[in-house]
């Protein structure tokens, strides 16, 4: 991808998760920068690059890649994302950037304000467009693509990513992209054999006691455990602390600083246990999760990728536990597809889940 990007080449890029994407997008940006000859942002001037990421944790994530990889270089980036004052960002944008990360919704408030300029625009990064099509942006993805001032598909480059490939996802490469290049890494849509894959059959009223057990014998190993609700993962964080497993939570119900405070107490190690709904699913670069738990499987075979893409990230092994309850025989032909693509063992009763829902 890094090549192509360089070579000023549009790109739609299709990777499992944990692939090092976020490397790929940037450094040909940045390359791209300072080629032309890099000078100090002026107030009001156009940006060179946008990225769109659909959750706020992605963009915070992406907006410390962009510090990271331009250290010393003079590139000065800004992210704008919901839930928070939008004073601060404001008074960022102001003072001038050559790069902006922001999620769909307040990127539009800010443009109509007059805060971002996109006219001379010469790199579109859409990271995870997948999610961004699932959690309903693509309006207002056209909307800043066509309707803000932005150069046409061939005036500027274009670059694509996604972990999945629907039909959704080709009809926006399709209507973005220029003469571009198609880019698969692994097997599409599918998890990293890095992941080692395991299925527990329970019923609900056991999950909490065979999450017990499984975290005992983990030790203090870095582990995410998914839940589908927002109610369960409070109730389920306070309960395992009470069992002496600290443990800590993200959903979309907490404020802002309360969500990035607990995936910096998780980060640090303070509290390695960190229960989470599907906000922080997707994107967040967390080093050295050891195992990701689904207490409830998701209701979609994406999700369940992209979850268990938070261990076995670039290259490390990790290790992902499911527990399978009747209510989730919806998704056993996609698990059984997933395991059998990674080269898992895929057990016989799931096997038979999966047929008797067809």
């Amino acid at each position: 991808a890094i090549p192509a990007g360089i070579q000023g080449r549009d790109l739609m890029a299709c990777a499992q998760t944990g692939s090092g994407k976020t490397a790929a997008y940037l450094l040909p940006a940045m390359q791209n920068m300072l080629s032309e000859g890099l000078r100090s942002p002026q107030l009001g001037e156009p940006v060179h690059t946008l990225i769109i990421a659909p959750v706020r944790e992605l963009a915070d994530q992406i907006q410390k890649e962009c510090v990271k990889f331009s250290y010393r270089a003079g590139i000065k980036s800004v992210a704008v994302y919901g839930g928070v004052a939008t004073g601060h960002q404001i008074a960022q944008l102001e003072r001038g950037c050559h790069m902006v990360v922001g999620t769909p919704g307040r990127l539009i408030d800010m443009i109509g304000r007059g805060k971002i300029s996109l006219s001379k625009l010469k790199f579109l990064i859409l990271d995870e467009a997948d999610r961004m099509l699932d959690m309903g942006f693509i309006g207002a993805i056209r909307q800043i693509v066509n309707d803000c001032g932005m150069p046409r598909a061939g005036d500027r480059q274009t670059l694509m990513f996604s972990a999945t490939f629907p039909v959704e996802v080709q009809q926006l490469a399709r209507e973005f992209l220029h003469d571009y290049l198609f880019l698969t890494v692994g097997v599409l849509g599918s998890a990293a054999s890095d992941v080692k894959q395991t299925m527990v059959r329970t019923a609900d009223s056991e999950k909490r006691d065979k999450l017990v057990e499984i975290m005992s014998a983990s030790g203090t190993d870095r582990t995410m455990i998914f839940v589908e609700t927002k109610r369960s993962a409070d109730f389920l964080a306070s309960f395992l602390s009470q069992q002496g497993f600290p443990t800590t939570s993200i959903h979309g119900d907490r404020e802002q600083r309360e969500r990035e405070a607990a995936l910096s107490s998780f980060k640090r190690g303070e509290h390695p246990f960190l229960v989470a709904t599907s906000v922080a699913s997707r994107g967040l670069d967390i080093s050295n999760v050891c195992h990701v738990i689904n207490y409830d499987l998701p209701s979609e075979i994406d999700d369940y990728v992209h979850r268990i893409g938070r261990t076995g990230r670039i290259g490390h092994t990790g290790k992902a536990t499911s527990f399978f309850s009747d209510k989730d025989s919806r998704i056993a032909r996609g698990l059984v597809k997933v395991l059998s693509d990674a080269s898992q063992e895929v057990p016989e009763w799931l096997e038979g889940a999966a047929d008797s829902a067809t």
